[in-house]
């Protein structure tokens, strides 16, 4: 053995050691080969002492001592090519394996190691290689060139990879160099934590401590044993979460996330016991580093989609949202899209933890996204019109509209929104049938609502036989427009009535007003009682109604009635003689003093008789 590469490793080991006991959070040296080897090398002793401190006294501290003194491993390896959720337990397993392996073989002396000159050398620092082999081994220390581990020296992928090859290889040979704790790696592999005493497992049958699959038998039992308690555990509680229904209070949400947060309290108590008290080491050590990482994120997608939707469900609870109106749906999908969002966040992070390619995975949902957008063109379609619908609200839950043509008949269709959803739109018609429109349809209607009328048109055309004198003419359509200023519930301006023509066999007259009632039925009753004034005045001013015929008149026909014509005559010329002819408007004192004079309702009718 070279006496100076001892003497020279061994102050190493001890000032190391030292300066690892006064800085702690002191990171690992890699800047070289020669760092490297030399923070291996320091580190082995930390953790060899540390493995026997825990040997000769188990107890919390002494284990927690090594776990701390492990958690440097990672820094010495490129684990770039090993799953994130294996990472740590990879690095330590690797380190112990390297550990023996070194202890057996023979080291260069470190001054040729690749490294920066010793202190007072002189001559400009030599060019660091980018790889550099332990002489005799595949054991290699190379430089990562990207990253955020650019520029260290560390022990290549393949090292890690190849590790326990070389344990294999080596571990009957003598040792080299000593080791704190001999055998430190089978050590690690038989060893418990400090809840579960050696003496215990000395008293299990010979067959328990036989090696399965790199594992003892009995760690495989208590394994397989704390995944069964666990699994009834989660059952129990969701089970428990599902025996009332689904609600909006917070207690009914807490009853619902009770299954991820048994999932994520069972983890840390799974993680604690089989890692750092029963100790599954070899090859079995990745199932429940996998396990966690997969329970671990699958109850916080849980709590996230649940949390989500129960958040959307609250907010359209309040008395302001109608469950059945485009905002609610609306609401709902937001909270669906945050919880798919969730989901394919989490999976992509599942994914990397477990070592799947991300990369490969986004670039397949690019593809199959547009393989799903063609697919699924009718229903983006669809969704794009309900953006369009909530976008310009033209119509809401409750509204009554006109919504194009019957495709049958032509005629117009009527009705009352009911529900407007994700997809598409119902409304209730005026025969009382449901009518289902897709939204990109619908959007693209001539959408009248009728609901949001302040006031509600009247019209009509009324014609008076050609026996009407012009003074009987006037007289009905001063009589009218008095009506139209006195009636309550029309309103003034505009309300007109005008002599628009000569008809084939009628005098025609124009009635233009507004109904105050946006109410479809209030309207009908409004307007059968201007229909019946209407009446009333043509038959005051001594005339008729005109009918599409034509009149033969016979000797005993009496005509119209002589006393009322002149009557009516009359009043005209009595309104010219005082120039108060209502011609071709009512005077500001007429209009105030006949203003909303009428009763209506009218006198007999129910409601006049309650007032």
């Amino acid at each position: 053995m070279n006496v100076r590469l001892v003497v020279s490793l061994a102050l190493l080991l001890i000032s190391s050691i030292a300066a690892s006991a006064e800085h702690p959070l002191e990171p690992v040296d890699t800047s070289s080969p020669r760092a490297t080897i030399e923070s291996f090398s320091a580190l082995t002793q930390e953790i060899g002492q540390r493995y026997r401190a825990y040997r000769d006294a188990p107890s919390p501290a002494t284990q927690r001592a090594i776990r701390q003194a492990s958690d440097k491993t990672p820094n010495l390896f490129d684990l770039r090519e090993v799953p994130p959720a294996t990472r740590r337990k990879v690095a330590s397993d690797t380190f112990l394996m390297l550990a023996e392996v070194l202890a057996r073989v023979k080291l260069p002396p470190l001054a040729e190691i690749p490294g920066p000159p010793a202190n007072g050398a002189g001559g400009e620092p030599a060019k660091l290689p980018k790889r550099w082999r332990i002489p005799h081994t595949d054991i290699t220390i190379g430089r990562i060139e990207e990253g955020t581990d650019a520029g260290e020296y560390l022990f290549t992928a393949e090292t890690v990879r190849r590790a326990p090859e070389f344990y294999d290889s080596v571990r009957n040979l003598p040792y080299v160099r000593p080791l704190p704790l001999p055998h430190i790696y089978r050590f690690n592999r038989e060893a418990t934590g400090w809840m579960i005493p050696m003496t215990w497992i000395e008293l299990l049958p010979a067959v328990a401590g036989k090696s399965v699959l790199g594992q003892r038998l009995w760690k495989w039992f208590a394994l397989l044993a704390l995944l069964a308690l666990a699994a009834w555990a989660v059952l129990a509680t969701f089970r428990w979460g599902r025996r009332r229904h689904w609600g909006v209070g917070l207690p009914s949400y807490l009853r619902t996330i009770s299954t991820p947060l048994t999932i994520l309290a069972l983890v840390y108590l799974f993680s604690y016991l089989t890692l750092a008290q029963i100790n599954v080491t070899g090859p079995a050590a990745k199932i429940p580093h996998y396990l966690i990482a997969i329970a671990n994120e699958l109850a916080g997608l849980w709590i996230v989609w649940v949390t989500a939707r129960w958040a959307a469900e609250a907010i359209i609870a309040s008395p302001r949202i109608d469950p059945r109106s485009l905002n609610a749906s609306l609401i709902r999908l937001t909270g669906r899209v945050i919880g798919l969002l969730a989901v394919v966040v989490v999976l992509l992070r599942l994914a990397h933890g477990v070592g799947v390619p991300v990369y490969g995975l986004v670039a397949g949902a690019g593809v199959g996204g547009v393989a799903v957008a063609l697919a699924a063109r009718s229903t983006l379609e669809n969704f794009l019109g309900t953006l369009n619908l909530f976008a310009d609200r033209p119509v809401a839950v409750g509204d009554f509209c006109r919504y194009g043509a019957d495709a049958s008949g032509g005629l117009l269709r009527f009705g009352t929104v009911e529900e407007i959803g994700l997809r598409s739109t119902r409304i209730r018609g005026i025969d009382r049938t449901i009518t289902t429109i897709p939204n990109a349809e619908f959007c693209n209607l001539h959408i009248v609502n009728l609901t949001l009328r302040d006031s509600m048109l009247f019209r009509t055309t009324i014609g008076l036989r050609y026996e009407t004198t012009p003074d009987q003419m006037r007289f009905v359509l001063a009589r009218i427009r008095e009506m139209l200023l006195a009636h309550p519930k029309i309103s003034k301006d505009p309300a007109r009535a005008r002599a628009v023509g000569f008809g084939q066999s009628s005098l025609d007259l124009e009635i233009f007003a507004y109904v105050k009632t946006s109410d479809w039925n209030e309207y009908l009753a409004v307007q059968e009682d201007l229909v019946l004034r209407i009446m009333d005045i043509v038959r005051e001013a001594g005339t008729s109604f005109a009918f599409p015929s034509r009149t033969y008149y016979h000797a005993r026909d009496p005509g119209l009635d002589a006393d009322r014509q002149k009557a009516a005559e009359e009043k005209v010329r009595e309104w010219a003689a005082a120039n108060a002819l209502p011609f071709p408007e009512f005077s500001g004192t007429r209009r105030q003093e006949v203003l909303d004079t009428l009763d209506y309702p009218p006198a007999g009718s129910p409601e006049q008789k309650r007032s």
